[in-house]
């Protein structure tokens, strides 16, 4: 997997060369590259931002300095497209102008007839985009190529991320969380992690990511882990681990992620299918309060 990042400190993804991310860029599974975005200003002071149009506090991210740094990488041409300003961001524009090579329009117009692992994909974290979940890392963890621009100050201008996508670029959007940062370098980090540590070869036991919190179709939070001493400070791990009987802590653990789940995250117990509960599931659920007969579990 390629993957470049954009930002006014480069210097800050030097963290990505530590612990497991670190050992796969040395095998060669992953290519990191961090870019700094004041190399593609003209001016004295290497400016990135103006002031917000129509006013407000703060500064805005220049969508010029952006174009040329993400046209450079992504290998398009300059061209000039014709949107509408009070459309949905989401809605592809139309190309204006063909250029020489590979045009916006052909580009578009070919955009479905490539490979999703083979076309790059530009992320933008936003705090006011849709949540970044394990369903998309794990979407994300098939590309070959990643892109990922970190906004600063009061964010990057929107007509950034539209233009791109009237190019026919994949271009997503994403929260981390409700919460707003400095920058969107922590966010990038953060996807990054939760994309990689899928790729296979990258973790050290394959099996350790099976089983985790939000992952699979019927996602749930994970059981609670123990290792050993098996008696703590006057804690001890429960019976049943130590039974050595297998299926019954399968079943404990089981029980103990629906449980953790219906006290913590509720929406991903009525998110289930019941069709793909079994027996000792259903009868589970039914104790802490939720009907199963239907399509999805509600609460009684």
């Amino acid at each position: 997997m390629k993957i470049d990042i954009v930002s006014v400190f480069p210097e800050y993804f030097e963290v990505l060369n530590l612990s497991l991310l670190g050992k796969a860029q040395e095998k060669g599974l992953v290519e990191v590259t961090a870019h700094n975005l004041r190399g593609w200003t003209h001016d004295v002071h290497h400016s990135v931002d103006d002031t917000p149009v129509g006013g407000g506090a703060g500064m805005v991210m220049k969508p010029e300095v952006w174009s040329e740094c993400l046209d450079e990488l992504l290998h398009l041409e300059p061209t000039t497209v014709t949107c509408d300003s009070t459309a949905d961001a989401d809605d592809t524009a139309s190309a204006d102008a063909a250029e020489p090579a590979e045009s916006a329009t052909e580009i578009a117009a070919n955009a479905d007839t490539v490979p999703a692992t083979d076309r790059p994909v530009l992320i933008f974290p936003n705090p006011s985009a849709p949540l970044f979940t394990q369903q998309d890392a794990t979407e994300l963890s098939h590309a070959n190529h990643l892109l990922f621009g970190c906004g600063r100050y009061e964010g990057y201008d929107a007509r950034i991320p539209q233009y791109y996508r009237a190019q026919g670029v994949d271009v997503r959007e994403y929260s981390i969380g409700d919460y707003v940062l400095n920058g969107g370098e922590v966010a990038v980090s953060v996807m990054l992690e939760a994309i990689t540590r899928l790729l296979p070869g990258f973790m050290g036991n394959a099996a350790s990511i099976v089983e985790e919190s939000y992952t699979g179709e019927n996602a749930l939070l994970e059981h609670r882990q123990y290792t050993k001493p098996a008696d703590w400070r006057g804690i001890k791990v429960p019976d049943v681990l130590l039974s050595g009987d297998h299926a019954k802590v399968d079943r404990f653990r089981r029980d103990e992620a629906l449980a953790k789940t219906n006290e913590l995250r509720p929406d991903l117990i009525e998110a289930l299918d019941c069709s793909k509960l079994d027996k000792a599931d259903r009868k589970t659920l039914m104790a802490l309060g939720w009907e199963v007969s239907g399509a999805h579990p509600r609460q009684r």
